[in-house]
């Protein structure tokens, strides 16, 4: 099911675009000021770079209005109302060659480039579109699952509520997880690595200096 259009606020992105544009026009005009070879002040960034700067505000301007524009007009988000965007924008940034030809080339390649972007997903590393949050979230989930064992190592074996050795079941990674309830208090055990018990029972007798039964450790056995 398609999602509803939702229309673009034209002349906000526009003046955002612009401003950003317009920063990295002060930037560049900035660095070629510094590397002039005559003695130039620091206003000349602004008198000698104004073209620079004009016209990296205007061309990021114009593809943001056209193309939003565009948009909105048609009610649609496609890789056309890019490509319209991105051929203005060569255009105005062709102004500076006072060639016509110049103009619709420029037009044309950023068009092009601006058109496949979009077919591409707005992504440079694939064609996939993600859809949603969720989707995207499962996708890491599973990308940067950890490994039982890391876990296991990270938190401790024998973490769980459950006090008392029941029946257990052995998962796909080789661990056993008890699935089986106490009696009195009902709850379950966690995970625990193959010979949890045997390295319980060694550690409960080096500590304390008695033998755990396995066999008595059951509720059969405790009464």
């Amino acid at each position: 099911m398609a999602k509803p259009y939702v229309p673009h606020d034209v002349i906000d992105e526009t003046a955002k675009t612009s401003l950003v544009g317009l920063g990295s026009g002060v930037f560049i005009a900035a660095i070629q000021n510094a590397l002039s070879k005559r003695n130039v002040g620091a206003m000349s960034v602004f008198t000698r770079g104004a073209p620079l700067i004009g016209i990296c505000a205007a061309g990021p301007g114009a593809y943001a209005f056209f193309s939003r524009t565009m948009m909105n007009l048609r009610e649609k988000e496609d890789a056309w109302a890019a490509a319209f965007g991105g051929f203005m924008c060569g255009s105005v940034l062709g102004l500076p060659f006072k060639r016509t030809p110049v103009m619709l080339a420029l037009g044309a390649f950023f068009g092009t480039a601006q058109g496949l972007f979009h077919v591409a997903g707005g992504r440079l590393d694939s064609f996939y579109k993600e859809e949603d949050e969720f989707e995207r979230k499962e996708i890491i989930r599973r990308t940067t699952r950890l490994p039982v064992e890391q876990t296991v190592a990270e938190l401790g074996e024998g973490r769980g509520k459950s006090l008392l050795p029941f029946s257990y079941l052995a998962n796909d990674d080789g661990f056993e997880t008890n699935t089986s309830q106490c009696a009195d208090a009902g709850e379950h055990t966690g995970i625990r690595p193959p010979g949890y018990e045997e390295r319980r029972r060694e550690r409960i007798k080096e500590k304390y200096g008695f033998e755990v039964d396995p066999v008595n450790a059951t509720i059969q056995g405790s009464q």
